[in-house]
């Protein structure tokens, strides 16, 4: 009989695999990391007068950080504790005290201080308005404000009047809300800020699976043979993930990694969770495969050209469920591998090496980010990895999908409750009782660009700041201070309440979504749709949630149909979005901690895909040449210790870098007579930035500079067919010599 103490051993022998640390020193001694426990001190510091709220949000609420989905610090893949550092840092903005009022007196002061100062003043605590040249905000009613802001709505035509709401925190009531609020006031010029980063992934999996979300779920990472991350840094955005990525490698999963910068956080990562990856790090990647900037579609064409040729396709399921593929075969019999190689940055042996990996796979998980969709070919980026994991069969069948993976808790549900500008289906009209608007309505781009030539009167704003996630700064600002009125609902201050509007900015508090009355819901990547309660604690005394004051503006324009929108509560909306939404029945009932469904269940796609024919479509793709002028390079931009543009540290624990160094190839720096941490002139022509140099393994021609730093070297009018703005640009690097 084996003793008590070798079984521990053996047991212990067996879970732990020395082969995949990241170090051999204790917890990455000495390693350019992430300090999970100095993270976690240094927030409980910061919450240190509301702790036990702080407390209540993480144990009872559901995360308003990335889309992973949580209920209190559970998820719905893995047993455990489920928290990140993204959840923790952003856990002050819930819980911080109201500002002075008197911060609000002087704006030119207010405009001395950066993005990160503003939020850390606290939370606005009443309505405030500012009419043009007045020196700060005056402190007004919620009456007074409302019956301003209804009459200038009365005087505006709904084409000259739009709505934006941002995606951290915002709950789908809310979203709901805010888009019949538009429509009952007569526009479509509504949109949220999906627009920004997966509105490439919405229209190309509707158009080619009938599908505008994740098609498998989280589960399907654990035992998977393959994951493939492609552009996506998920350590830096989701990062709780990387424990994901630890139990898939347990069971056997390779980590595919497709991108033009070698992610530290994707090739080692120390889990925090899991004792043995929190002691000696866990090495995530196994296979890398390194493209240009923009170079996806050719690599993936590559590919999908290499398993045609070999025959390593699925023909039952392509035959079967598919439409396309003969016309797709043509094409890319007839694009050539010097052009492949040439766009790409990568040879045709690596686009053979990945196809060798996909043929001998029985299962696979595509996952990507905003490498992908921020492009001008976005859409069509999407559409390359669709074609490749059609062609395998990968859809619909457990351990296999299409995850375009979500950086926001909001974002998923803002488009599934109509937050967006096309004309809705008559149904809506028929529900509502009164007629909505046929006309296309204005993407988050269209909105300023139409504010850019003065046709823009009347804008509502909740949350967002267009100035730091938008190319073109300056000339965003010019178009904000050409709309008349601009409403800003938020919890905190931010850089573009500070810009002049031609006659009022208006300034709104509101509620964070645990302060909800009556609790309300999120969607997340994975089409779980959750429900988040009300959690009592401190509050502040005048924020108003944002669907509360839309309906109420509504009322007040509309008087006399008022009773067609009016929700005694949250619950009230849940059971108008039962009634409109088939995908969300069920959603009515979600009234307590925990309660939760999946929408469409585990997997969709797996009878059928939701096309007009019932087929998952191919699509024919010429990539995008990949031609640069002599000494130029590829520019993309790139997240830092920050969540969207709120920047939470100048250095960045995964890469090193700060906020101002550029990470470029050495190659690129030894032709330019550069050395490592040398001052660099970046111009490109939109703008120019003085930043530094700093050695990093990029490909050779690309450049990377963190985001919104360097916005404004972008372009201010290219986008993807679905709106999002290009976020690359070619440019020159040279020293810079001061004079």
């Amino acid at each position: 009989m084996t003793h008590p103490v070798t079984q521990s051993l053996n047991l212990l022998r067996e879970n732990i695999n020395p082969e995949s640390w990241a170090s051999w020193k204790p917890q990455g001694l000495g390693e350019v990391k992430p300090h999970h426990l100095y993270e976690t001190l240094k927030v409980a510091w910061d919450n240190k007068d509301e702790l036990q709220y702080a407390w209540n949000i993480l144990n009872k609420g559901v995360c308003d950080g990335c889309a992973l989905g949580t209920t209190g610090m559970k998820d719905f893949t893995l047993d455990g504790l489920h928290l990140c550092t993204v959840r923790l840092n952003l856990l002050r903005l819930n819980t911080m005290p109201a500002l002075p009022a008197s911060a609000l007196d002087d704006v030119e002061a207010l405009r001395q201080m950066d993005s990160k100062a503003l939020r850390d003043l606290g939370r606005l605590p009443f309505p405030v308005m500012r009419f043009r040249g007045e020196k700060g905000f005056k402190r007004v009613s919620w009456d007074q404000v409302m019956h301003y802001l209804a009459r200038k709505v009365k005087g505006v035509s709904p084409e000259r009047m739009a709505f934006f709401l941002t995606s951290r925190g915002l709950l789908n009531e809310t979203y709901y809300v805010a888009q019949k609020t538009a429509r009952f006031l007569g526009t479509n010029h509504v949109d949220n800020a999906a627009r920004i980063c997966h509105s490439p992934s919405t229209t190309a999996l509707k158009s080619t699976v009938g599908e505008a979300a994740s098609t498998c779920s989280y589960k399907d990472w654990l035992g998977t043979d393959l994951i493939l991350l492609i552009g996506s840094n998920i350590a830096n955005n989701q990062p709780v993930t990387t424990k994901y990525l630890y139990y898939a490698k347990q069971k056997g999963t390779r980590i595919v990694v497709i991108n033009p910068f070698k992610e530290p956080g994707l090739t080692r990562y120390w889990v925090p969770s899991v004792p043995e990856s929190a002691l000696f790090g866990t090495l995530l990647m196994d296979e890398f495969f390194q493209v240009h900037t923009g170079g996806d579609l050719a690599f993936l064409n590559g590919v999908l050209k290499t398993l045609l040729e070999r025959g390593a396709i699925d023909e039952s399921f392509i035959a079967e469920r598919t439409r396309g593929i003969e016309a797709l075969k043509t094409h890319l019999a007839e694009q050539s591998w010097d052009d492949l190689e040439r766009y790409s940055g990568t040879s045709r042996s690596e686009m053979e090496r990945l196809a060798d990996l996909l043929a001998n796979a029985k299962s696979a998980v595509f996952v990507w980010s905003m490498g992908i969709t921020q492009h001008q070919h976005g859409v069509d980026n999407v559409k390359a990895i669709v074609n490749l994991a059609l062609s395998q069969g990968f859809v619909g069948k457990p351990f296999s999908g299409l995850m375009p993976i979500r950086g926001h808790s909001g974002v998923q549900g803002g488009g599934e409750m109509g937050c967006t500008p096309s004309p809705l289906p008559a149904r809506f009209a028929e529900q509502w009782g009164f007629e909505t608007p046929d006309f296309e309505g204005h993407m988050a781009g269209s909105m300023l660009d139409a504010a850019a030539r003065k046709e823009l009167d009347f804008f509502y704003c909740v949350g967002g700041n267009f100035l730091e996630t938008m190319p073109d700064p300056a000339g965003i600002e010019k178009a904000l201070q050409n709309i008349s009125v601009r409403v800003h609902q938020d919890i905190f201050l931010s850089s573009q309440m500070l810009v002049d509007a031609e006659e009022c900015t208006v300034l709104l508090p509101t509620t964070t979504r645990y302060e909800m009355p009556g609790g309300g819901c999120e969607t997340t990547t994975e089409r779980q749709v959750i429900f988040s309660p009300e959690i009592e604690g401190p509050r502040i005394e005048e924020a108003r949630t944002e669907w509360q004051v839309m309906q109420e503006l509504a009322q007040r324009v509309h008087p006399e149909k008022a009773h067609l929108i009016d929700f005694k509560d949250s619950q009230a909306i849940r059971n108008e979005i039962e009634q409109l939404y088939p995908d969300y029945a069920g959603v009515a009932d979600l009234s307590q901690q925990g309660d939760h469904f999946q929408w469409g269940g585990r997997s969709l796609c797996s009878d059928r895909f939701r096309t007009p024919d019932g087929k998952g479509h191919f699509s024919v793709l010429q990539p995008p040449e990949q031609q640069l002028p002599e000494g130029a390079l590829r520019l993309s931009t790139r997240r830092g210790k920050q969540f969207n543009s709120m920047v939470q540290k100048e250095t960045d624990p995964l890469t090193g870098a700060r906020r101002l160094d550029v990470l470029m190839a050495p190659e690129d720096l030894k032709e330019r007579q550069l050395d490592n941490g040398d001052a660099i002139c970046i111009t490109s022509p939109h703008g120019e930035l003085l930043a530094y140099a700093k050695s990093a393994p990029i490909v050779p021609g690309n450049l990377q500079v963190h985001w919104p730093e360097g916005n404004h070297l972008l372009p201010p009018d290219k986008r993807a067919l679905s709106g999002v703005p290009d976020y690359n640009v070619v440019v020159y690097v040279k020293k810079h010599v001061k004079a």
